[in-house]
């Protein structure tokens, strides 16, 4: 199952499992989803609707799928064209994305804090949705940086509201994972010691679809994290470098403040990022940025000059 977000003509969204490059079948409204997102998964999943269509299947004029024109929007189990809606991240509106920092105990080693010791709790940050996108957007480079750096990573995305809970129950509550790629504004990041302004820039925190947990399993056991840069490895890391995991994460946060269904943990991103290599290297551009997760498939991406901002 890949879940993604359904953006319908009338800005409805729906959050749809994508069966194949061109269809989807509409699982439920993306603010119905999160209402009771472990029942949605376990409904499509029981009725079969989360099985993969051949790549061949049935054109949007046969009775099986439905356009999102046909009567307004499509409902629930219908098979719909990607062509009629626009893909968005499935993710309220409202929702937290909180982001750990060098989470990867070789990415510490490259950067700036090699020469420190790993704090007894994770370095948080926070990004707002508006800076999300998805797989296939353009990335653009804002004016004042020398270009954008990667980071790939995986995202976890809540399930349950959540609050003073234990790591095992944090973790139980985890509905699904994605790829992410946190992509960084090097200088506006070192502006301050706070990180949110490299973090938020225009479209750079693509996503891919989301996966279910039950699909994937959990981190710990090791997946595999690539990024490439116009077909180059720069980064091939694996989970088990995790150092602060998704369950004790979650529960410390879930101390302070109260976690909602459709709430974000982005959880670090491995060894190999381009502001630490010698000459530096930063996505220019015309570059194509790919991150593939074991598990969760690729996200790619196309980087843009500043100029695309004001277009």
């Amino acid at each position: 199952m890949k879940l993604i977000g359904l953006q319908a003509p009338d800005l409805t969204v729906h959050v749809a499992d994508q069966v194949s490059e061109t269809e989807a079948r509409i699982l439920a409204e993306l603010r119905e989803f999160w209402s009771d997102a472990a029942g949605h998964i376990a409904s499509a999943t029981d009725s079969g609707t989360a099985s993969t269509v051949d790549s061949g299947a049935a054109s949007a004029a046969d009775s099986g799928i439905a356009s999102a024109t046909d009567s307004g929007t499509a409902s629930a189990t219908d098979l719909v064209s990607l062509a009629d809606y626009t893909v968005v991240p499935p993710v309220l509106p409202e929702a937290r994305v909180i982001c750990i920092g060098l989470n990867y105990r070789a990415h510490h080693a490259e950067g700036s804090f090699k020469d420190q010791a790993f704090p007894e709790h994770p370095t948080l940050f926070a990004r707002w949705t508006r800076s999300l996108t998805v797989g296939g957007a353009e990335i653009p480079v804002p004016s004042g940086e020398r270009g954008l750096d990667w980071e790939g990573e995986i995202v976890a995305y809540v399930g349950d509201t959540l609050v003073d809970v234990d790591e095992q129950q944090a973790l139980d509550a985890v509905v699904g994972y994605s790829t992410f790629n946190d992509i960084t504004s090097r200088i506006a990041q070192k502006l301050t010691s706070q990180w949110i302004l490299g973090k938020n820039g225009d479209n750079s925190g693509p996503l891919g679809p989301i996966v279910p947990s039950a699909e994937l399993g959990h981190l710990d056991q090791g997946l595999r994290v690539q990024t490439r840069v116009d077909g180059e490895t720069v980064q091939d890391g694996s989970t088990a470098d995790i150092v602060y995991s998704v369950g004790s994460t979650l529960s410390l946060i879930s101390r302070t403040f109260t976690l909602r269904p459709g709430d974000l943990l982005a959880t670090g991103t491995p060894e190999g990022v381009g502001y630490t290599r010698t000459p530096e290297w930063l996505l220019q551009p015309g570059d194509t940025v790919e991150v593939e997760v074991e598990g969760l498939g690729t996200l790619t991406n196309t980087v843009v000059a500043n100029s695309s901002r004001h277009s």
